[in-house]
């Protein structure tokens, strides 16, 4: 029978062993699922620090108006209002319509917002879209996306001849 005080037997050298393996199991098991918070927690930040630049990309610069730029008083109210419409980005090298799907979900629509947006920033998006799409190379996007906001669609084209799928 087993008794709670194994140094009563003399073979009890067993049931030391038992409650040795038992306890170093239950180590491994709390240290392992401890440590995988940790992985889980770096994920996180990454993901977040992802969308932290592409939120900073997002940002319409604006140059304030002054009053000696206003040749009448009427034109001060009747100034257009600027309106984002979401670009092809499927006229840049590389991306096609689930990699642009997958920008413009993230708030990535237009060719100025894609040239602000860092390299690492497009990386992480296309990581967290899946295994189907982290093998594309977002690393020349943001100057293609700067050239076709800029409508240098000539200079585009013959980098885009030179590119292969988006690489160079």
């Amino acid at each position: 029978m087993f008794e709670l005080n194994p140094l009563l037997h003399e073979n009890a050298w067993w049931q030391h062993l038992i409650m040795f393996v038992g306890a170093g199991l239950l180590g491994y098991i709390i240290g392992f699922r401890s440590g995988d918070s940790k992985t889980s927690l770096q994920n996180q930040l990454n993901k977040l620090q992802a969308q932290l630049e592409l939120c900073k990309a997002s940002l319409v610069k604006t140059t304030p108006i002054t009053i000696s730029e206003i040749s009448t008083p009427t034109m001060a109210l009747t100034y257009p209002t600027i309106v984002n419409q979401p670009d092809d980005l499927k006229k840049i090298e590389g991306i096609g319509p689930k990699i642009e799907e997958i920008l413009n979900q993230n708030g990535i629509t237009t060719f100025i917002q894609l040239s602000q947006a860092s390299t690492d920033a497009l990386k992480q998006l296309l990581q967290d879209a899946g295994p189907r799409f982290q093998m594309h190379d977002p690393s020349t996007w943001p100057r293609q996306a700067e050239l076709a906001s800029a409508g240098k669609w000539q200079e585009l084209k013959e980098w885009q001849d030179i590119l292969n799928k988006g690489k160079e």
